[in-house]
């Protein structure tokens, strides 16, 4: 059954992209996590909308069109912050209906919603292009890049600001690089999961990681194959039962989250 399935294009396709965009936005989620911006990647998504609803109406291609828009978006929500001194939730959740108000509104003067929009609303995996799988692919290498080189920055930006400061760490521009490359792994994701779903990517298998994990490695290391095995486990059900693939994976990754809490709690039970 497993090779049958396997044998399609598409799927190919589809699990190649899924894999590499869930690998990526585990990474980035859990900086994203332990930073308490993980609802960026919901703004984000809302954000997503009003690039998609652009892109159906241009007839041009709403993953191009889409990154700047979120791009722009992500660094509005940081300049909020900054200038109005508010927290950056409330930021979030500005910049969040604007987005969602203003792809709603186009979505009207074009017509509605159609068969495209609302592959884009809830995922499509299947219907990923080479093209895609190549952008996701050039995502997670930056992803791993950046901790391979800014490794100790980043994770001292992430656990304590102030004193990342003191040591000279550039906190401003990491965190400005974390919320561009959260912005991109969000318009990748649409296609796998959907922009109403995005968000649990990149929440779900960190929080899932640092339940069972000991060191912070191990947090990225388990958060990434728990993201990577969630997409492949999802996609065959959903090929198997005739489901939909974004919701799907996105249910396998509450099990798996579901399951880290269990093994969580019978540890710190046989601990006592």
């Amino acid at each position: 059954m497993m090779s049958g399935f396997l044998a399609y294009g598409f799927v190919q396709r589809g699990l190649l992209a899924g894999s590499l965009v869930a690998a990526a936005c585990a990474l980035i989620g859990v900086f994203l996590v332990l930073k308490r911006l993980s609802l960026i990647g919901d703004g984000m998504s809302h954000v997503c909308l009003t690039g998609v609803a652009v892109a159906l109406l241009t007839s041009s291609n709403p993953v191009y069109m889409s990154v700047p828009v979120v791009v722009l978006s992500s660094l509005g929500i940081m300049k909020i912050t900054q200038k109005f001194k508010i927290y950056g939730d409330a930021a979030i959740g500005i910049v969040s209906a604007a987005g969602l108000s203003v792809g709603l509104l186009i979505t009207a003067f074009a017509g509605g919603f159609n068969t495209d929009l609302l592959g884009y609303l809830f995922g499509s995996i299947l219907t990923v292009s080479w093209d895609e799988v190549l952008l996701c692919g050039i995502l997670l290498a930056a992803v791993l890049g950046g901790l391979r080189f800014f490794y100790r920055d980043l994770t001292s930006a992430c656990f304590d600001e102030p004193f990342a400061r003191t040591r000279g760490v550039p906190v401003l521009l990491i965190n400005t690089v974390l919320v561009i490359i959260t912005s991109v792994a969000v318009v990748l994701a649409f296609k796998v999961v959907g922009i109403f779903l995005i968000s649990a990517m990149l929440i779900i298998p960190p929080v899932s990681a640092l339940l069972v994990s000991h060191t912070f490695k191990q947090v990225l290391v388990c958060a990434a194959c728990f993201g990577v095995a969630s997409v492949w486990l999802g996609v065959y059900l959903s090929f198997l039962f005739n489901i939909p693939s974004g919701a799907t994976i996105i249910l396998v990754n509450l099990l798996v989250l579901a399951g880290c809490y269990i093994y969580a709690k019978v540890g710190e039970s046989d601990a006592r």
